[in-house]
């Protein structure tokens, strides 16, 4: 399976409704766990990455590219 590139700031489209019924989330923080705020209520949820990038539908806008060492 091919590593899903995400970034801080990306705003994704999740297959899964939040129980306030937005699918849009804003990435807060990456890592093993990924940190994403609801863009419908502004609740903050921590998923693990390989759950969030199977429940990733579309991507809508992509944060800044990561600096190059």
């Amino acid at each position: 399976m091919a590593i899903v590139e995400i970034r801080v700031g990306d705003v994704v489209r999740l297959r899964k409704p939040h129980p306030c019924g937005g699918t849009d989330w804003r990435v807060m923080r990456t890592g093993a766990d990924v940190a994403a705020r609801c863009l419908t209520c502004n609740h903050r949820v921590m998923i693990e990455r390989p759950v969030f990038e199977r429940r990733i539908k579309a991507f809508l806008a992509r944060g800044p590219e990561p600096p190059l060492a």
